[in-house]
Protein backbone atom coordinates (compact mmCIF):
# COMPACT_ATOMS: atom_id res chain seq x y z
CA UNK A 1 0.00 0.00 0.00
CA UNK A 2 1.37 3.63 -0.79
CA UNK A 3 0.21 4.85 2.90
CA UNK A 4 2.96 2.22 4.52
CA UNK A 5 6.27 2.38 4.45
CA UNK A 6 8.56 -0.36 2.45
CA UNK A 7 10.24 -3.05 3.73
CA UNK A 8 13.27 -5.37 2.93
CA UNK A 9 13.18 -8.57 3.82
CA UNK A 10 15.96 -11.48 3.52
CA UNK A 11 14.60 -14.33 1.83
CA UNK A 12 16.62 -17.31 1.45
CA UNK A 13 15.66 -20.35 -0.49
CA UNK A 14 17.32 -24.15 -1.09
CA UNK A 15 16.54 -26.10 -4.06
CA UNK A 16 16.92 -29.78 -4.37
CA UNK A 17 16.45 -31.10 -7.62
CA UNK A 18 13.57 -28.68 -8.71
CA UNK A 19 12.06 -28.63 -5.14
CA UNK A 20 12.10 -26.08 -2.94
CA UNK A 21 13.59 -27.79 0.47
CA UNK A 22 13.28 -25.05 2.61
CA UNK A 23 12.74 -21.27 3.23
CA UNK A 24 13.42 -18.31 5.53
CA UNK A 25 12.28 -14.82 5.06
CA UNK A 26 12.70 -12.14 7.80
CA UNK A 27 8.78 -10.62 7.67
CA UNK A 28 7.95 -12.82 10.15
CA UNK A 29 4.71 -14.62 8.42
CA UNK A 30 3.78 -18.02 9.88
CA UNK A 31 1.73 -20.01 7.76
CA UNK A 32 1.86 -23.48 6.29
CA UNK A 33 1.99 -21.87 2.73
CA UNK A 34 5.00 -19.73 1.60
CA UNK A 35 5.05 -16.10 2.64
CA UNK A 36 4.82 -13.53 -0.55
CA UNK A 37 8.62 -12.69 -0.46
CA UNK A 38 9.11 -16.12 -0.93
CA UNK A 39 6.80 -16.28 -4.00
CA UNK A 40 8.20 -13.38 -5.28
CA UNK A 41 11.64 -14.64 -4.89
CA UNK A 42 10.60 -18.17 -6.58
CA UNK A 43 8.87 -16.54 -9.77
CA UNK A 44 11.97 -14.00 -9.99
CA UNK A 45 14.07 -17.24 -10.27
CA UNK A 46 12.17 -18.73 -12.66
CA UNK A 47 11.25 -16.26 -15.00
CA UNK A 48 14.81 -14.99 -14.71
CA UNK A 49 17.49 -17.55 -14.27
CA UNK A 50 20.22 -15.88 -15.39
CA UNK A 51 19.85 -12.74 -12.86
CA UNK A 52 20.34 -14.89 -9.94
CA UNK A 53 23.57 -16.24 -9.38
CA UNK A 54 24.47 -19.51 -8.97
CA UNK A 55 27.24 -20.74 -6.10
CA UNK A 56 29.33 -23.81 -5.32
CA UNK A 57 28.43 -25.58 -2.08
CA UNK A 58 30.46 -23.82 0.05
CA UNK A 59 32.65 -26.65 1.37
CA UNK A 60 34.06 -26.36 -2.33
CA UNK A 61 34.96 -22.45 -2.19
CA UNK A 62 36.74 -23.16 1.02
CA UNK A 63 38.54 -26.27 -1.01
CA UNK A 64 40.20 -23.29 -3.32
CA UNK A 65 41.23 -20.99 -0.60
CA UNK A 66 44.61 -20.64 0.82
CA UNK A 67 45.16 -20.42 4.85
CA UNK A 68 45.45 -16.65 4.77
CA UNK A 69 41.69 -16.33 2.59
CA UNK A 70 40.74 -19.29 4.81
CA UNK A 71 41.48 -16.91 8.51
CA UNK A 72 40.22 -13.63 6.67
CA UNK A 73 37.11 -15.00 5.01
CA UNK A 74 35.85 -16.59 9.30
CA UNK A 75 37.19 -13.38 10.79
CA UNK A 76 34.54 -11.18 7.96
CA UNK A 77 31.90 -13.24 8.85
CA UNK A 78 32.35 -13.02 12.78
CA UNK A 79 32.97 -8.91 12.17
CA UNK A 80 29.66 -8.59 10.13
CA UNK A 81 27.72 -11.12 12.55
CA UNK A 82 29.79 -10.75 15.64
CA UNK A 83 26.56 -10.92 18.04
CA UNK A 84 24.89 -13.36 16.05
CA UNK A 85 27.86 -15.99 15.69
CA UNK A 86 30.89 -15.16 17.90
CA UNK A 87 29.59 -17.56 21.18
CA UNK A 88 29.44 -20.12 18.35
CA UNK A 89 32.58 -19.52 16.87
CA UNK A 90 34.43 -19.66 19.86
CA UNK A 91 33.01 -22.92 21.36
CA UNK A 92 34.03 -24.73 17.76
CA UNK A 93 37.47 -23.25 17.53
CA UNK A 94 37.83 -24.26 21.46
CA UNK A 95 36.43 -27.63 20.13
CA UNK A 96 38.63 -28.23 17.70
CA UNK A 97 41.77 -27.53 19.45
CA UNK A 98 41.13 -30.15 21.46
CA UNK A 99 41.83 -33.67 20.05
CA UNK A 100 39.67 -35.74 22.50
CA UNK A 101 36.74 -33.17 21.30
CA UNK A 102 33.74 -34.81 20.00
CA UNK A 103 34.13 -33.04 16.37
CA UNK A 104 37.56 -34.08 15.80
CA UNK A 105 36.25 -37.90 16.04
CA UNK A 106 34.17 -36.96 12.70
CA UNK A 107 35.92 -36.96 9.13
CA UNK A 108 34.98 -33.66 7.42
CA UNK A 109 31.87 -31.26 8.32
CA UNK A 110 28.55 -30.65 7.25
CA UNK A 111 27.78 -28.81 4.14
CA UNK A 112 24.29 -27.40 4.24
CA UNK A 113 24.58 -25.92 0.61
CA UNK A 114 25.85 -29.11 -0.76
CA UNK A 115 22.21 -30.49 -1.19
CA UNK A 116 21.41 -34.21 -0.21
CA UNK A 117 22.72 -37.54 -1.94
CA UNK A 118 21.22 -38.69 -4.95
CA UNK A 119 19.95 -41.80 -3.16
CA UNK A 120 18.54 -39.25 -0.58
CA UNK A 121 14.69 -38.67 -0.09
CA UNK A 122 14.11 -34.96 -1.69
CA UNK A 123 10.90 -33.04 -1.01
CA UNK A 124 9.29 -29.98 -1.05
CA UNK A 125 9.26 -27.60 1.88
CA UNK A 126 6.61 -28.11 4.79
CA UNK A 127 6.82 -26.20 8.01
CA UNK A 128 5.64 -28.91 10.45
CA UNK A 129 5.32 -26.60 13.46
CA UNK A 130 2.81 -24.44 11.52
CA UNK A 131 0.59 -26.97 10.26
CA UNK A 132 0.31 -28.57 14.07
CA UNK A 133 -1.05 -24.93 15.02
CA UNK A 134 -2.95 -24.27 12.45
CA UNK A 135 -4.79 -27.72 12.82
CA UNK A 136 -4.80 -26.96 16.61
CA UNK A 137 -6.24 -23.24 15.86
CA UNK A 138 -9.33 -24.27 13.62
CA UNK A 139 -10.08 -27.49 15.71
CA UNK A 140 -10.51 -24.77 19.09
CA UNK A 141 -13.00 -22.70 16.73
CA UNK A 142 -15.23 -25.84 15.84
CA UNK A 143 -18.27 -23.04 16.65
CA UNK A 144 -17.39 -20.74 13.68
CA UNK A 145 -18.33 -21.71 10.01
CA UNK A 146 -14.93 -20.47 8.70
CA UNK A 147 -13.04 -22.79 10.70
CA UNK A 148 -14.46 -25.82 8.83
CA UNK A 149 -13.75 -24.11 5.84
CA UNK A 150 -9.95 -23.73 6.94
CA UNK A 151 -9.77 -27.47 7.53
CA UNK A 152 -11.70 -28.36 4.00
CA UNK A 153 -9.26 -26.32 2.23
CA UNK A 154 -5.86 -28.00 4.28
CA UNK A 155 -7.68 -31.36 2.54
CA UNK A 156 -7.59 -30.01 -0.58
CA UNK A 157 -4.08 -29.11 0.08
CA UNK A 158 -3.48 -32.87 0.73
CA UNK A 159 -5.41 -33.96 -2.21
CA UNK A 160 -3.10 -31.64 -4.29
CA UNK A 161 0.03 -32.72 -3.21
CA UNK A 162 -1.01 -36.33 -3.74
CA UNK A 163 -2.17 -35.59 -7.18
CA UNK A 164 1.57 -34.28 -7.57
CA UNK A 165 3.07 -37.10 -6.04
CA UNK A 166 4.52 -35.14 -3.57
CA UNK A 167 5.63 -37.29 -0.55
CA UNK A 168 4.62 -34.20 2.00
CA UNK A 169 1.18 -35.28 1.21
CA UNK A 170 1.55 -38.07 3.41
CA UNK A 171 3.42 -36.00 6.12
CA UNK A 172 0.87 -33.40 5.72
CA UNK A 173 -1.53 -35.74 6.53
CA UNK A 174 -0.15 -37.45 9.73
CA UNK A 175 0.19 -33.80 11.15
CA UNK A 176 -3.20 -33.11 10.75
CA UNK A 177 -4.60 -37.35 11.95
CA UNK A 178 -2.68 -35.98 15.11
CA UNK A 179 -4.11 -32.98 15.83
CA UNK A 180 -7.09 -34.28 15.29
CA UNK A 181 -6.57 -37.75 18.06
CA UNK A 182 -5.73 -34.92 20.51
CA UNK A 183 -8.65 -32.88 20.17
CA UNK A 184 -10.09 -32.97 23.70
CA UNK A 185 -13.50 -32.89 22.36
CA UNK A 186 -12.87 -36.75 21.85
CA UNK A 187 -12.09 -37.65 25.38
CA UNK A 188 -15.37 -35.60 26.20
CA UNK A 189 -18.00 -37.41 24.35
CA UNK A 190 -16.87 -40.86 24.64
CA UNK A 191 -16.84 -39.98 28.25
CA UNK A 192 -20.33 -38.54 28.32
CA UNK A 193 -21.34 -41.05 25.83
CA UNK A 194 -22.74 -38.35 23.49
CA UNK A 195 -22.13 -38.61 19.59
CA UNK A 196 -20.11 -36.46 17.86
CA UNK A 197 -21.58 -33.73 15.33
CA UNK A 198 -22.32 -34.13 11.56
CA UNK A 199 -20.17 -31.53 10.78
CA UNK A 200 -17.10 -33.26 13.00
CA UNK A 201 -18.15 -36.78 11.14
CA UNK A 202 -17.56 -35.34 8.16
CA UNK A 203 -13.95 -34.12 9.03
CA UNK A 204 -13.27 -37.35 10.07
CA UNK A 205 -15.00 -39.26 6.92
CA UNK A 206 -12.43 -36.93 4.58
CA UNK A 207 -9.69 -38.14 6.78
CA UNK A 208 -10.22 -41.83 6.42
CA UNK A 209 -10.76 -41.00 2.50
CA UNK A 210 -7.60 -39.44 2.04
CA UNK A 211 -5.42 -42.16 3.76
CA UNK A 212 -7.49 -44.61 1.81
CA UNK A 213 -5.63 -42.82 -1.15
CA UNK A 214 -2.37 -42.80 0.43
CA UNK A 215 -2.31 -46.47 1.05
CA UNK A 216 -3.96 -47.69 -2.33
CA UNK A 217 -1.37 -45.60 -4.22
CA UNK A 218 0.38 -47.88 -6.50
CA UNK A 219 3.70 -45.12 -6.42
CA UNK A 220 4.38 -46.13 -2.91
CA UNK A 221 7.15 -48.21 -1.83
CA UNK A 222 6.17 -51.20 0.34
CA UNK A 223 8.32 -49.78 3.51
CA UNK A 224 5.92 -46.51 3.40
CA UNK A 225 2.51 -48.73 3.71
CA UNK A 226 4.52 -50.91 5.89
CA UNK A 227 4.78 -47.75 8.51
CA UNK A 228 2.02 -46.46 7.72
CA UNK A 229 0.18 -49.56 8.34
CA UNK A 230 2.00 -49.43 12.25
CA UNK A 231 0.80 -46.08 12.82
CA UNK A 232 -2.62 -46.41 11.57
CA UNK A 233 -2.56 -48.98 14.03
CA UNK A 234 -1.57 -47.06 16.89
CA UNK A 235 -4.38 -44.58 16.10
CA UNK A 236 -6.90 -46.81 15.93
CA UNK A 237 -5.56 -48.46 19.67
CA UNK A 238 -6.25 -44.88 21.37
CA UNK A 239 -9.57 -44.86 23.58
CA UNK A 240 -10.68 -42.17 22.15
CA UNK A 241 -10.30 -42.79 17.94
CA UNK A 242 -13.85 -42.54 16.91
CA UNK A 243 -15.54 -45.61 15.56
CA UNK A 244 -16.40 -45.41 12.28
CA UNK A 245 -20.60 -45.11 12.61
CA UNK A 246 -19.75 -41.88 15.13
CA UNK A 247 -22.56 -43.32 17.87
CA UNK A 248 -20.81 -43.38 21.11
CA UNK A 249 -24.18 -42.65 22.34
CA UNK A 250 -27.31 -45.25 24.01
CA UNK A 251 -29.70 -42.81 21.53
CA UNK A 252 -30.61 -43.35 18.39
CA UNK A 253 -30.67 -40.36 16.09
CA UNK A 254 -33.27 -39.55 14.07
CA UNK A 255 -33.63 -41.18 10.97
CA UNK A 256 -36.73 -39.45 9.17
CA UNK A 257 -34.55 -36.92 6.90
CA UNK A 258 -31.30 -38.94 7.59
CA UNK A 259 -31.66 -40.67 3.98
CA UNK A 260 -34.51 -39.69 1.46
CA UNK A 261 -37.11 -42.10 1.65
CA UNK A 262 -39.87 -43.73 -0.80
CA UNK A 263 -39.19 -45.67 -4.03
CA UNK A 264 -39.15 -42.29 -6.17
CA UNK A 265 -36.65 -40.84 -3.00
CA UNK A 266 -33.67 -40.61 -5.35
CA UNK A 267 -34.82 -39.87 -8.27
CA UNK A 268 -40.30 -52.48 -6.20
CA UNK A 269 -30.26 -36.80 -7.29
CA UNK A 270 -29.81 -39.70 -9.74
CA UNK A 271 -32.59 -38.78 -12.22
CA UNK A 272 -31.52 -34.92 -12.93
CA UNK A 273 -28.04 -35.67 -14.03
CA UNK A 274 -27.10 -33.80 -17.54
CA UNK A 275 -24.55 -36.05 -19.51
CA UNK A 276 -21.49 -33.66 -19.80
CA UNK A 277 -18.73 -34.09 -22.70
CA UNK A 278 -16.67 -36.76 -21.26
CA UNK A 279 -14.11 -37.88 -24.51
CA UNK A 280 -11.67 -40.91 -24.31
CA UNK A 281 -8.29 -39.53 -23.83
CA UNK A 282 -6.22 -42.34 -25.09
CA UNK A 283 -4.17 -44.74 -22.26
CA UNK A 284 -0.56 -45.65 -24.27
CA UNK A 285 0.60 -47.38 -21.56
CA UNK A 286 -2.06 -50.31 -21.10
CA UNK A 287 -1.75 -53.70 -22.51
CA UNK A 288 -5.15 -53.54 -24.05
CA UNK A 289 -6.34 -51.74 -27.51
CA UNK A 290 -8.98 -48.82 -27.28
CA UNK A 291 -8.41 -48.42 -23.60
CA UNK A 292 -8.94 -45.21 -22.63
CA UNK A 293 -8.86 -43.04 -18.95
CA UNK A 294 -12.65 -43.17 -19.27
CA UNK A 295 -12.98 -46.57 -19.79
CA UNK A 296 -10.81 -47.77 -16.90
CA UNK A 297 -12.47 -45.12 -14.92
CA UNK A 298 -16.34 -46.49 -15.82
CA UNK A 299 -14.91 -49.68 -14.92
CA UNK A 300 -12.99 -49.42 -11.67
CA UNK A 301 -16.25 -47.64 -10.75
CA UNK A 302 -18.73 -50.64 -12.05
CA UNK A 303 -15.76 -52.93 -9.88
CA UNK A 304 -16.18 -51.60 -6.79
CA UNK A 305 -20.07 -50.56 -6.95
CA UNK A 306 -20.47 -54.74 -7.28
CA UNK A 307 -17.94 -56.04 -4.63
CA UNK A 308 -19.20 -57.98 -2.46
CA UNK A 309 -19.42 -56.66 0.90
CA UNK A 310 -20.55 -56.82 4.85
CA UNK A 311 -23.01 -54.01 5.79
CA UNK A 312 -21.82 -52.27 8.80
CA UNK A 313 -22.55 -52.27 12.34
CA UNK A 314 -23.19 -48.77 12.92
CA UNK A 315 -25.92 -46.05 11.88
CA UNK A 316 -23.84 -43.32 10.48
CA UNK A 317 -21.42 -46.35 8.76
CA UNK A 318 -24.70 -47.39 6.77
CA UNK A 319 -25.94 -44.07 5.93
CA UNK A 320 -22.74 -43.51 4.33
CA UNK A 321 -22.79 -46.66 2.64
CA UNK A 322 -25.57 -45.70 0.90
CA UNK A 323 -24.58 -42.26 0.63
CA UNK A 324 -21.36 -42.99 -1.00
CA UNK A 325 -23.03 -45.68 -3.45
CA UNK A 326 -25.59 -43.18 -4.56
CA UNK A 327 -22.93 -40.64 -5.13
CA UNK A 328 -20.94 -42.26 -7.38
CA UNK A 329 -24.02 -43.94 -9.40
CA UNK A 330 -24.64 -40.49 -9.83
CA UNK A 331 -21.11 -39.22 -10.85
CA UNK A 332 -21.75 -42.38 -13.85
CA UNK A 333 -24.80 -41.02 -15.37
CA UNK A 334 -22.79 -38.02 -15.81
CA UNK A 335 -21.20 -39.79 -18.85
CA UNK A 336 -23.19 -40.73 -21.55
CA UNK A 337 -22.75 -44.06 -22.96
CA UNK A 338 -21.29 -45.04 -26.32
CA UNK A 339 -20.34 -48.76 -28.17
CA UNK A 340 -16.81 -48.91 -25.94
CA UNK A 341 -18.52 -48.04 -22.81
CA UNK A 342 -21.38 -50.69 -23.37
CA UNK A 343 -18.44 -52.94 -24.19
CA UNK A 344 -17.33 -52.92 -20.64
CA UNK A 345 -21.06 -52.59 -18.77
CA UNK A 346 -21.54 -56.39 -20.57
CA UNK A 347 -18.23 -57.42 -19.94
CA UNK A 348 -18.79 -56.23 -16.28
CA UNK A 349 -21.86 -57.60 -15.79
CA UNK A 350 -21.53 -61.17 -16.93
CA UNK A 351 -18.42 -60.89 -14.62
CA UNK A 352 -20.52 -59.92 -11.36
CA UNK A 353 -22.74 -62.35 -12.11
CA UNK A 354 -20.30 -65.39 -12.03
CA UNK A 355 -17.48 -63.56 -9.78
CA UNK A 356 -18.50 -65.92 -6.94
CA UNK A 357 -17.69 -64.33 -3.43
CA UNK A 358 -15.39 -61.05 -4.62
CA UNK A 359 -19.17 -60.23 -5.84
CA UNK A 360 -22.40 -58.80 -4.66
CA UNK A 361 -24.37 -60.19 -7.84
CA UNK A 362 -22.90 -63.55 -7.04
CA UNK A 363 -24.80 -67.01 -6.92
CA UNK A 364 -24.14 -67.33 -3.14
CA UNK A 365 -23.64 -63.98 -1.07
CA UNK A 366 -24.03 -63.35 2.70
CA UNK A 367 -27.02 -62.98 4.83
CA UNK A 368 -25.37 -59.57 5.62
CA UNK A 369 -24.29 -58.27 2.07
CA UNK A 370 -25.00 -54.96 1.28
CA UNK A 371 -28.03 -54.81 -1.23
CA UNK A 372 -27.09 -54.10 -4.66
CA UNK A 373 -30.94 -52.99 -5.62
CA UNK A 374 -29.84 -49.49 -6.23
CA UNK A 375 -26.35 -50.38 -8.12
CA UNK A 376 -28.38 -52.83 -10.51
CA UNK A 377 -30.88 -50.91 -11.20
CA UNK A 378 -28.79 -48.36 -13.07
CA UNK A 379 -27.10 -51.64 -14.71
CA UNK A 380 -30.33 -52.50 -16.13
CA UNK A 381 -31.36 -49.16 -17.45
CA UNK A 382 -28.00 -49.20 -19.20
CA UNK A 383 -28.08 -52.47 -20.49
CA UNK A 384 -31.60 -52.43 -21.45
CA UNK A 385 -31.31 -51.04 -24.61
CA UNK A 386 -28.18 -53.12 -25.85
CA UNK A 387 -28.98 -56.23 -24.11
CA UNK A 388 -32.02 -56.86 -22.23
CA UNK A 389 -31.01 -60.29 -21.38
CA UNK A 390 -28.26 -59.34 -19.57
CA UNK A 391 -29.92 -56.43 -17.90
CA UNK A 392 -32.81 -58.57 -16.88
CA UNK A 393 -30.76 -61.35 -15.38
CA UNK A 394 -29.16 -58.97 -13.73
CA UNK A 395 -31.87 -56.97 -12.18
CA UNK A 396 -33.55 -60.24 -11.12
CA UNK A 397 -30.38 -61.27 -9.22
CA UNK A 398 -30.28 -58.31 -7.43
CA UNK A 399 -33.53 -58.46 -6.01
CA UNK A 400 -33.26 -60.62 -3.17
CA UNK A 401 -32.71 -59.24 0.42
CA UNK A 402 -31.53 -62.05 2.50
CA UNK A 403 -30.97 -60.18 5.93
CA UNK A 404 -35.24 -60.36 6.01
CA UNK A 405 -35.04 -64.59 4.67
CA UNK A 406 -35.83 -66.76 7.81
CA UNK A 407 -33.16 -69.12 6.10
CA UNK A 408 -30.56 -68.69 3.63
CA UNK A 409 -30.22 -70.77 0.47
CA UNK A 410 -26.97 -73.25 0.73
CA UNK A 411 -25.78 -72.67 -2.52
CA UNK A 412 -23.82 -74.88 -4.76
CA UNK A 413 -20.94 -75.84 -2.37
CA UNK A 414 -18.87 -78.24 -5.13
CA UNK A 415 -18.21 -74.79 -6.50
CA UNK A 416 -15.15 -73.74 -4.97
CA UNK A 417 -15.14 -70.81 -5.47
CA UNK A 418 -18.57 -70.16 -3.69
CA UNK A 419 -19.40 -69.06 -0.31
CA UNK A 420 -22.30 -70.53 1.80
CA UNK A 421 -24.14 -67.48 3.35
CA UNK A 422 -24.03 -67.62 7.30
CA UNK A 423 -27.60 -67.40 9.18
CA UNK A 424 -26.10 -65.95 12.23
CA UNK A 425 -28.94 -66.13 15.81
CA UNK A 426 -28.83 -62.57 16.23
CA UNK A 427 -31.28 -60.01 13.92
CA UNK A 428 -28.64 -57.76 12.57
CA UNK A 429 -29.60 -53.95 13.51
CA UNK A 430 -30.18 -51.78 9.88
CA UNK A 431 -30.81 -49.13 10.40
CA UNK A 432 -31.01 -47.71 6.78
CA UNK A 433 -33.61 -51.38 6.15
CA UNK A 434 -36.27 -48.83 4.91
CA UNK A 435 -34.62 -46.84 3.01
CA UNK A 436 -32.99 -50.34 1.04
CA UNK A 437 -36.48 -52.03 0.64
CA UNK A 438 -37.66 -48.25 -1.44
CA UNK A 439 -34.67 -49.06 -3.89
CA UNK A 440 -35.92 -52.77 -3.62
CA UNK A 441 -39.20 -51.59 -4.91
CA UNK A 442 -37.91 -49.21 -7.39
CA UNK A 443 -35.64 -51.65 -9.25
CA UNK A 444 -39.47 -53.78 -9.29
CA UNK A 445 -41.27 -51.24 -10.54
CA UNK A 446 -38.56 -49.86 -12.99
CA UNK A 447 -38.51 -53.74 -14.58
CA UNK A 448 -42.47 -53.98 -14.16
CA UNK A 449 -42.45 -51.06 -16.43
CA UNK A 450 -39.92 -52.26 -19.43
CA UNK A 451 -41.29 -55.82 -19.23
CA UNK A 452 -44.60 -54.03 -20.46
CA UNK A 453 -45.85 -55.81 -23.40
CA UNK A 454 -43.69 -58.91 -22.80
CA UNK A 455 -45.79 -61.89 -20.99
CA UNK A 456 -42.80 -63.90 -20.13
CA UNK A 457 -40.82 -61.28 -18.39
CA UNK A 458 -43.22 -59.66 -16.55
CA UNK A 459 -44.25 -63.50 -14.97
CA UNK A 460 -40.89 -63.72 -14.14
CA UNK A 461 -40.47 -60.00 -12.58
CA UNK A 462 -43.95 -60.61 -10.80
CA UNK A 463 -42.74 -63.79 -9.35
CA UNK A 464 -39.15 -62.16 -8.40
CA UNK A 465 -41.43 -60.34 -6.77
CA UNK A 466 -43.65 -62.66 -4.63
CA UNK A 467 -40.16 -64.32 -3.47
CA UNK A 468 -38.03 -61.22 -2.34
CA UNK A 469 -40.39 -58.15 -0.79
CA UNK A 470 -42.00 -58.78 2.49
CA UNK A 471 -43.11 -55.40 2.91
CA UNK A 472 -46.61 -54.94 1.89
CA UNK A 473 -46.85 -51.23 1.39
CA UNK A 474 -44.39 -51.96 -1.05
CA UNK A 475 -45.79 -54.63 -2.41
CA UNK A 476 -49.12 -52.69 -2.65
CA UNK A 477 -47.14 -49.80 -3.85
CA UNK A 478 -46.43 -52.21 -7.25
CA UNK A 479 -49.79 -53.19 -7.78
CA UNK A 480 -51.13 -49.74 -8.33
CA UNK A 481 -47.58 -49.05 -10.34
CA UNK A 482 -48.41 -51.98 -12.20
CA UNK A 483 -52.07 -51.09 -12.80
CA UNK A 484 -51.05 -47.65 -14.13
CA UNK A 485 -48.57 -48.24 -16.10
CA UNK A 486 -51.48 -51.05 -17.86
CA UNK A 487 -53.65 -48.15 -18.11
CA UNK A 488 -51.84 -45.71 -19.62
CA UNK A 489 -54.64 -43.14 -21.49
CA UNK A 490 -52.40 -43.41 -24.92
CA UNK A 491 -52.22 -47.18 -25.11
CA UNK A 492 -54.61 -50.22 -25.47
CA UNK A 493 -54.93 -52.21 -21.47
CA UNK A 494 -51.64 -54.59 -20.73
CA UNK A 495 -53.75 -57.62 -20.00
CA UNK A 496 -51.01 -59.42 -18.56
CA UNK A 497 -49.89 -56.15 -16.46
CA UNK A 498 -53.60 -55.86 -15.23
CA UNK A 499 -53.52 -59.88 -14.22
CA UNK A 500 -49.83 -58.82 -12.40
CA UNK A 501 -51.71 -55.52 -10.36
CA UNK A 502 -54.30 -57.99 -9.40
CA UNK A 503 -51.89 -61.19 -7.95
CA UNK A 504 -50.18 -58.60 -6.18
CA UNK A 505 -53.44 -57.32 -4.48
CA UNK A 506 -54.44 -60.35 -3.48
CA UNK A 507 -51.16 -61.08 -1.85
CA UNK A 508 -51.65 -57.80 0.11
CA UNK A 509 -54.99 -58.12 0.33
CA UNK A 510 -55.33 -60.33 4.01
CA UNK A 511 -52.21 -58.10 5.50
CA UNK A 512 -54.63 -55.13 5.14
CA UNK A 513 -57.73 -56.98 6.18
CA UNK A 514 -56.17 -58.23 9.79
CA UNK A 515 -55.03 -54.63 10.06
CA UNK A 516 -58.50 -53.11 9.58
CA UNK A 517 -60.11 -55.41 11.98
CA UNK A 518 -57.19 -54.53 14.29
CA UNK A 519 -58.13 -51.00 14.11
CA UNK A 520 -61.71 -51.81 14.66
CA UNK A 521 -61.59 -53.05 18.01
CA UNK A 522 -60.31 -49.25 18.81
CA UNK A 523 -62.53 -47.23 16.92
CA UNK A 524 -65.92 -48.43 16.91
CA UNK A 525 -67.33 -46.01 13.65
CA UNK A 526 -65.29 -48.62 11.70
Amino acid sequence: MQSEPETVCNVAISFDRCKITSVTCSCGNKDIFYCAHVVALSLYRIRKPDQVKLHLPISETLFQMNRDQLQKFVQYLITVHHTEVLPTAQKLADEILSQNSEINQVHGAPDPTAGASIDDENCWHLDEEQVQEQVKLFLSQAGYHGSGKQLNLLFAKVREMLKMRDSNGARMLTLITEQFMADPRLSIWRQQGTAMTDKYRQLWDELGALWMCIVLNPHCKLEQKTSWLKQLKKWNRVDVCPWEDGNHGNELPNLTNALPQGANANQENMGQCKSLEYQHLPAHKFLEEGESYLTLAVEVALIGLGQQRIMPDGLYAQEKVCRNEEQLISKLQEIELDDTLVKIFRKQAVFLLEAGPYSGLGEVIHRESVPMHTFAKYLFTSLLPHDAELAYKTALRAMRLLVLESTAPSGDMSRPHHIASVVPNRYPRWFTLSHIESQQCELASTMLTAAKGDVRRLETVLESIQKNIHSSSHIFKLAQDAFKIATLIDSLPDITLLKVSLELGLQVFPSFIITTSKRKEFDPVL
